[in-house]
């Protein structure tokens, strides 16, 4: 232990805060947090001033994401405390570690109905990896140490601590722990030698194998064992939305997205292989389509850290639970180089008489043409997206060659995602161009943080596909509602190019094809945010498209 003078519960976040490397905090302010702010006044540790809590746990999402560290965020209590719940279910969803740090009412008046008091902890239980309420200041070292170990071990997740406002002005001796020890906590790393040993023996069985690549690829940095497996056992590999990047999608095996808006190949490949090689995925309802018909001549191997997820929804022939990089350099050990088959050769010929594409004009803006401009010249590019046809777009038109570098809210799906996100990653990635592709309804849900992204001096840049709809819930009342467009219009936009100006940044319109490109170039060129509004095709869908409750390779579009 490293035994410090009595200090104030606050002192003493602060101090474990340094201990965990922490260096950046985004966070609000209020009353019940008071202690902990003054204290954050003096100290090294960077707080950005979000204009909304929910934009303060994204921004920390983002932040994570990008970078791999535990994001951390801050909120008072009571609104301040439930305004962060989107957030923290969005980052539970998708397995990002995340801290949330809320006041709370004293202890003696909890249960009370005190001003500003809510049951945070209660409320977050469902979409927290664990929260704790702290009753004891003495104990406040061990349970940051506990919490920042639990959020960025083994399957990561949101870990929230509620913070009664003595607790931060109680005197405490301080004594930082160096170890954790959780009996009831010990996630697996290793997978079983025997299961990999029979996983090693159906792929060089299998005829038609497929490699099912998922976000806990990124989170356990295996990309590189990824690539070298599919180049060994020339399988081509589809990927989940959370794994864009795990495998170069400029790769001759791979086949990019699959699922719901995924390439037709992709879902015709999957349906059709004879082997399936999950990853670091869970086999959601996106990709699954009608499970009953989900690849129904498929073996699977399963390969995840999360012991819940084997079998959840696809029954799995060869469990093996463990960190997909461990587990991957033990598995490409006992593999033998296999040769090009006519399996190869079937997906080419799908790829090259199914390829993604749209109707191309030069007199109206597609929106996938803008995403083929921003891949084209800013490939490099750390990509958030928000939620709905923009996400999309961006999922099938930006090629990502690098892990961590397609961002977008998975699970939950949360509208406004984007833009506090792309802040965060810019915070954590200062050197890295930052775009956000959004949409004209998710932008308005979270555009307040020009404010926090210009007073902070986050260059960061969006790309609104504006098309005055909620496009994708529009898409979906003109397939199957007729067309009976209820509350999807968004009849009342903003001129988006004065809401940047209002906040003094730069904004700018595009309303034809031929501009685009020096548009994006003026935007990148910019040291500023920028806000580039560009006026897309207003009916424009995404396809292909698989309905919902159909097998993915039934397919419009």
């Amino acid at each position: 232990m490293i035994k410090k003078p009595k200090m104030t519960g606050a002192e003493a976040v602060i101090e474990c805060l340094y201990k965990e490397n922490i260096e950046v905090i985004f966070g609000y302010p209020g009353g019940a947090v008071l202690p902990l702010y003054d204290e954050l006044y003096d100290s090294n540790i960077k707080h950005i001033l979000v204009r909304h809590e929910q934009c303060a746990a994204h921004a920390a999402d983002g932040y994570a994401r990008a970078t791999g560290r535990t994001g951390v965020c801050i909120a008072t209590s009571g609104p301040g405390a439930t305004n962060l719940v989107t957030g923290i279910a969005n980052a539970y969803m998708d397995s990002v570690p995340l801290v949330a740090f809320t006041g709370q009412v004293p202890t003696s008046m909890i249960g009370n109905d005190a001003f500003q008091e809510v049951n945070i902890t209660g409320i977050t239980l469902p979409i927290t990896k664990h929260n704790y309420l702290v009753k004891d200041a003495r104990t406040l070292p061990m349970t940051l140490k506990e919490a920042f170990h639990i959020a960025s071990t083994g399957r990561p997740g949101p870990v929230l601590i509620d913070l009664p406002k003595d607790i931060q002005t109680e005197k405490i001796g301080f004594e930082y722990p160096q170890k954790v020890k959780l009996d009831s906590y010990r996630p697996t790393y290793g997978g079983h030698p025997l299961q990999i040993k029979r996983a090693a023996e159906s792929i060089m069985r299998a005829e038609q194998p497929i490699i099912y690549a998922g976000g806990g690829v990124v989170i356990s940095g295996a990309h590189n064992e990824l690539r070298t497996l599919t180049e060994l056992i020339l399988a081509p590999v589809v990927t989940t939305l959370m794994g864009k990047g795990t495998f170069p999608e400029t790769h001759p095996l791979s086949l990019g997205m699959l699922g719901m808006h995924g390439a037709k190949y992709a879902n015709y490949a999957m349906t059709e292989s004879d082997l399936i090689i999950a990853i670091g995925a869970r086999f959601d309802d996106r990709v699954t389509g009608k499970v009953g018909s989900f690849a129904p001549n498929a073996k699977v191997i399963h390969i995840d850290i999360d012991p819940a997820e084997i079998s959840k929804n696809i029954e799995v022939s060869i469990p093996i639970v463990g960190d997909a990089k461990a587990i991957l350099k033990e598995l490409i050990k006992v593999l033998r180089q296999k040769r090009e088959s006519k399996w190869n050769e079937k997906i080419k010929a799908w790829k090259k008489e199914f390829p993604l594409q749209y109707g191309r004009s030069d007199k109206e803006i597609k929106p996938q043409y803008v995403i083929e401009q921003i891949c084209k010249l800013y490939g490099d590019a750390i990509i958030t997206t928000e939620v709905g046809q923009n996400q999309m777009w961006a999922a099938q038109y930006f090629k990502s060659t690098e892990p961590r570098r397609f961002i977008s809210s998975g699970g939950l799906g949360t509208m406004g995602y984007g833009f506090p996100a792309a802040i965060g990653a810019k915070v954590g990635c200062p050197d890295k161009l930052v775009f956000d592709i959004a949409g004209d309804g998710s932008f308005q849900m979270t555009s307040q943080e020009l404010a926090t992204a210009i007073s902070n001096d986050i260059p960061v840049k969006v790309a609104i596909l504006n098309n005055g709809f909620l496009g994708m819930v529009r898409q979906w009342q003109e397939l199957f509602y007729d067309k009976r467009y209820s509350a999807t219009r968004l009849d009342a936009n903003p001129d988006f190019v004065k809401l940047a100006e209002a906040y003094g940044t730069l904004g700018i319109e595009v309303t034809r094809p031929g501009r685009v490109k020096s548009a994006i170039e003026e935007a990148v060129n910019s040291d500023k945010p920028v806000v580039i509004d560009f006026k897309v095709a207003p009916e424009e869908n995404v396809f292909p498209m698989v309905p919902a409750g159909a097998a993915i390779n039934e397919i419009i579009g």
